[in-house]
């Protein structure tokens, strides 16, 4: 398997680990809510987990190849 589509690979499963990591669950009920720059915490972690996730993205798309069609070429 080549090193890119290897790494690709690697940053899909880590998009969806921060996927997981963003659901609140490890909070229990009744816990006092911390303020972390003005969101309540579970808000903030989840908010870096998608920026994360938008990051790793925005990764993996520069690692893909994309084949341009050739001028005059089209799919029906």
């Amino acid at each position: 398997m080549p090193t890119k589509r290897r790494l690709r690979a690697f940053l899909f499963v880590m998009m969806g680990v921060l996927f997981v990591a963003s659901v609140p669950w490890y909070r229990e009920t009744g816990d006092p809510v911390t303020l972390i720059w003005g969101l309540p915490d579970w808000v903030a972690v989840a908010l870096g987990c998608y920026v994360g996730v938008a990051v790793l993205n925005s990764v993996a798309w520069l690692l893909s190849d994309v084949v341009d069609p050739e001028p005059g070429d089209h799919q029906p």
